[in-house]
């Protein structure tokens, strides 16, 4: 039984490092994308890396959002992806007018925390409101 545990423990560290090293690259890309903007120059290898840890992290809605992104960027050289709403008090929804970087850094921010239902619920919005503008 002992020896179960370890082995136990032995994958739940491997596992561990992937999103460690998973989450140290989204805080680079974040980084990035706060000083130099849509312009960083690896931006679209450094999201399409990303969608690699999502693959290994077997999370499908990250890795197709995390696809669709930097289609989107590499098509458009922008970010204006209409997926934030608010509504008002009587119930109607209207788009939240948001500047292309902030809007990246905003799904960016999502992704760091893709668990959390909130969360995945927004990142649906984004995956949703990109394949109506790509396809």
């Amino acid at each position: 039984m002992h020896r179960v545990v370890i082995t136990e423990h032995c994958e739940n560290n491997s596992i561990l490092m992937k999103i460690a090293a998973a989450n140290k690259k989204l805080d680079e890309v974040i980084a990035k994308v706060e000083k130099e903007g849509l312009e960083a120059g690896t931006l679209i290898n450094d999201l399409k890396e990303l969608r690699e840890f999502a693959l290994k992290e077997q999370d499908p809605l990250v890795t197709k959002v995390l696809r669709l992104t930097y289609e989107f960027l590499g098509e458009h050289n922008a970010f204006d992806v209409q997926a934030q709403y608010d509504e008002d008090e009587e119930g109607n929804e209207y788009p939240i007018e948001i500047d292309d970087q902030e809007n990246l850094l905003y799904l960016l921010n999502l992704l760091k925390n893709a668990e959390h239902k909130i969360n995945r619920e927004e990142i649906k919005d984004y995956r949703s409101a990109l394949k109506l503008e790509l396809y």
